[in-house]
């Protein structure tokens, strides 16, 4: 098992940064619960962080090294500040373009991963869920599932700024990051205008698979965006089960959704 962290100058959020990765290249096949795993092609997976958070959480709260063994993925996992991987249209400001573009270009010229869509997977919690979400649906030529923990689906609470009473981001944060509350819900940082844009289009859309703990503040609005999924007709799974805002909740279900998605 490889693993390291990197640092190199994106274009797109002008800095330079790090990720974290894991690769499986060297394992005990008797360590492997199902080798039919390697009898297939590496897959890539992009993983991310939640608010607050760095490239090395997954390494040290969560399971990556552990889900690269397992599943045979090359695992990359980005630092991004608290941006909800949004690209706000200026160099220097595009999160959504640098995981959706500019980091798997680098990791396809660097590492030889990320090469087709179909062996291109991103994943991520709370801030991260929704970036995962976010990005796939804005760059579906680029992934073919994602996977959403714990997601941070406040886009409608945003629009209403303020209704979120809980939220640790203060009312000028949110717009930094969000933009005008008031034209949000039909702009491409809206993951359900996204969707609707890519059906109208009849563009293939990736598959999502969310989960989210019964005793998580964000329980709610998981659900309406799983109630949107399920009027739109996606390609989709949910689950929930016990559990809050927490690594031994995201720990228990990226396993989960790594089976749904690779089945």
């Amino acid at each position: 098992m490889a693993s390291g962290r990197m640092e190199f100058h994106a274009d797109t959020i002008m800095q330079h940064t790090n990720f974290s990765f894991v690769i499986p290249n060297d394992f005990i096949i008797e360590e492997i619960k199902d080798p039919r795993h390697y009898d297939r092609p590496t897959k890539s997976l992009i993983l991310l962080h939640g608010l607050t958070g760095t490239d090395t959480d997954w390494l040290y709260g969560g399971v990556a090294q552990e889900m690269a063994k397992q599943y045979n993925l090359a695992v990359f996992m980005p630092t991004t500040g608290n941006s909800f991987y949004l690209d706000h249209g200026y160099p220097g400001g595009n999160f959504a373009s640098f995981i959706g573009e500019e980091l798997p270009d680098y990791i396809r010229d660097t590492f030889g991963y990320c090469i087709t869509r179909e062996n291109t997977l991103i994943a991520g919690l709370s801030m991260g869920g929704f970036g995962a979400i976010h990005t796939a649906l804005q760059f579906p030529e680029t992934f073919s599932a994602c996977i959403a923990l714990s997601s941070a689906l406040v886009i409608h609470e945003v629009a209403e700024l303020g209704r979120r009473k809980n939220s640790i981001m203060s009312e000028q944060m949110v717009r930094d990051v969000f933009g005008d509350p008031e034209t949000l819900l039909q702009s491409d940082r809206n993951p359900e205008f996204l969707y609707r844009r890519l059906r109208a289009e009849g563009k293939e859309i990736p598959k999502i698979y969310m989960a989210i703990g019964t005793e998580d503040s964000l329980y709610e609005v998981n659900r309406d965006f799983k109630r949107f999924l399920e009027e739109e007709g996606a390609d989709f799974r949910y689950e929930d089960g016990p559990g809050a805002h927490t690594w031994d909740f995201w720990n228990e279900y990226l396993p989960k959704g790594l089976e749904w998605v690779l089945k």
